[in-house]
């Protein structure tokens, strides 16, 4: 079993850009990791490449990583351009190279960048895990953030994949007694 971490990067929590329940979220993450590491088990985070109008360029204060996730200097940094994790960077080598197949994904924004990891990670065949309390968004023009949260919670458990695999959705607490 391996955690990502997905984007969870300082210009994507700005006052501007507020995000729901962010210090819950950010101290579940923080659970997660630290009981992976306890375990001898690998976290990998991804971040997102963006551009100076969307304050993630990198390089920039907004491209880091929050300050207070409990990532460690051997921690891996997977960058990507696109919402998909996968998607031409070196992700799948690097959890293939960790000899693990079951993939605990956590992180933001939940209906772009964790959704589309989810479901191209299941598409290639990992055993995927959503940490449902562990993801976050913002509200959009149509929907607030806790809507959309429980939302894809729910897709990504009814998801249809081949061979009758299914996406699991498990509370954090759940995911720590399993560790």
């Amino acid at each position: 079993m391996l955690l990502l971490v997905i984007d969870m990067q300082k210009g994507l929590f700005t006052d501007s850009t507020p995000r729901f329940d962010t210090d819950g979220v950010v101290g579940r993450i923080n659970r997660l990791i630290d009981t992976f590491r306890q375990n001898d088990l690998p976290t990998i985070f991804i971040q997102h490449d963006g551009t100076p109008e969307d304050g993630l360029a990198p390089g920039t204060p907004g491209w880091e990583i929050l300050d207070n996730l409990h990532r460690s200097s051997h921690d891996p940094v997977i960058r990507k351009q696109g919402c998909d994790g996968f998607l031409d960077t070196s992700l799948a080598d690097a959890i293939h190279q960790t000899g693990h197949s079951r993939i605990v994904i956590t992180g933001c924004a939940t209906d772009f960048c964790v959704d589309t990891t989810v479901r191209s990670a299941a598409s290639k065949g990992f055993e995927v895990t959503v940490a449902r309390d562990a993801h976050t968004t913002g509200d959009r023009p149509h929907l607030d953030a806790e809507t959309i949260i429980t939302h894809h919670n729910w897709s990504w458990e009814n998801l249809i994949l081949p061979g009758g695999k299914k996406v699991q959705v498990l509370s954090t607490d759940t995911l720590l007694k399993e560790i």
